[in-house]
């Protein structure tokens, strides 16, 4: 039977009341709903910091984490988790919106977190993970964070996106770039860099490919930009697309689905290499906040202007990789409506079998 414990939290002087505040969320851990409140409110500024003012999707999991649960999709909307995009009804007046546009053209009113109680409603909610759009609700066209993912594939680790990840960093200095790592809290990391917010997402999405291309150049036998699984191998994949329009990656101290309960954390460049994922979880990042604080402060939306970057230098690039290269687009998700200059959106395999084949 679930619980009916609840207990009512003063979060910087809104009251927000948490239902069945000892159900168990991450039963392998021993966490409940309410040591999932007080996480989030324990690195207060730096899960603020990262959803400030950006329209966020909710990753809500009401029934916790459990092995063998499985998330919602767009073919089977059964399932034990699932991303919340639009308002819920019932939700608190209080809340700050911003209403954003999908490919398909149809748009949503999203949660703009602007204060703490935000997050703590939606963690009553059953949300672990926030993932907010590089966009401001004041101005949802500009982005004003790149983010850069490296994804290990299969047959490779976190430990290989990190020896990749010094190599980006050199890519990105040269750029004129500065980035700022994570882990994903999974095997990956995730490498955001502040922006002056004028650039679209087009302009993003192209400036990362081009940075993609670059770490592939140096890498090759390391990274790969390859879209499609089947010619990727056992490299690390720079997920562009990443970068579209609607996709989005997690926040930083956000709360990864899995049996440890690790956390997107924020990192030193040169930690990278001497760190794991499983380092970074609900019960030990909240020290490491308080002792090194927000190491991801630079991205928040109301940072010194000084701060943000350019992408001139990196669409430069992209430019005289298609002048002089023959480097154009590369193929958008599938849901996606077919995009100027892009190739054609087929899975090689199947357009090898489509050809012709001799008499």
């Amino acid at each position: 039977m679930p619980s009916s414990n609840a207990v009512e939290l003063d979060v910087a002087g809104r009251t927000v009341r948490i239902s069945s505040a000892d159900r168990l969320v991450f039963a392998e851990a021993g966490l409940t709903k309410l040591d999932v409140v007080e996480y989030f409110l324990s690195i207060g500024d730096g899960i603020l910091g990262a959803l400030l003012h950006r329209p966020t999707t909710l990753e809500r999991w009401p029934k916790g984490y459990f092995e063998g649960a499985v998330m919602a999709t767009r073919s089977d909307s059964h399932g034990d988790a699932f991303y919340q995009k639009r308002v819920p009804k019932g939700a608190p007046t209080w809340l700050e919106t911003a209403r954003i546009a999908f490919p398909s053209g149809r748009t949503a009113d999203e949660v703009a977190p602007h204060e703490l109680a935000v997050v703590a409603w939606a963690a009553q909610m059953g949300t672990l993970t926030f993932h907010p759009w590089p966009v401001r609700r004041d101005d949802v066209e500009s982005v004003d964070q790149l983010r850069i993912d490296l994804d290990p594939q299969t047959g490779t680790t976190f430990d290989d996106a990190a020896a990749v990840a010094p190599n980006l960093r050199e890519v990105l200095d040269e750029l004129d770039l500065v980035g700022h790592p994570k882990t994903s809290g999974g095997r990956g990391i995730h490498v955001f860099v502040p922006l002056a917010p004028r650039w679209s997402f087009v302009q993003a999405r192209r400036a990362t490919i081009a940075i993609g291309r670059e770490l592939e150049r140096r890498l090759p036998e390391q990274v790969t930009t390859r879209w499609w699984k089947e010619e990727r191998g056992e490299k690390i994949f720079v997920d562009y697309n990443q970068m579209a329009r609607d996709r989005t990656i997690a926040s930083a101290y956000s709360i990864r689905p899995n049996p440890r309960a690790t956390v997107s954390t924020p990192l030193e460049w040169d930690e990278i290499g001497e760190v794991h994922p499983d380092d970074f979880t609900v019960a030990t990042v909240p020290a490491r906040f308080a002792e090194r604080g927000d190491l991801f402060a630079p991205l928040r939306a109301d940072r010194d202007p000084a701060l943000n970057c350019s992408l001139d230098a990196a669409l430069e690039l992209a430019r005289r990789d298609e002048e002089e290269h023959g480097l154009g687009d590369l193929p958008y998700p599938p849901e996606y409506p077919k995009m100027p200059g892009e190739p054609k959106r087929v899975q090689p395999s199947r357009a090898r079998d489509k050809q012709p084949t001799a008499d």
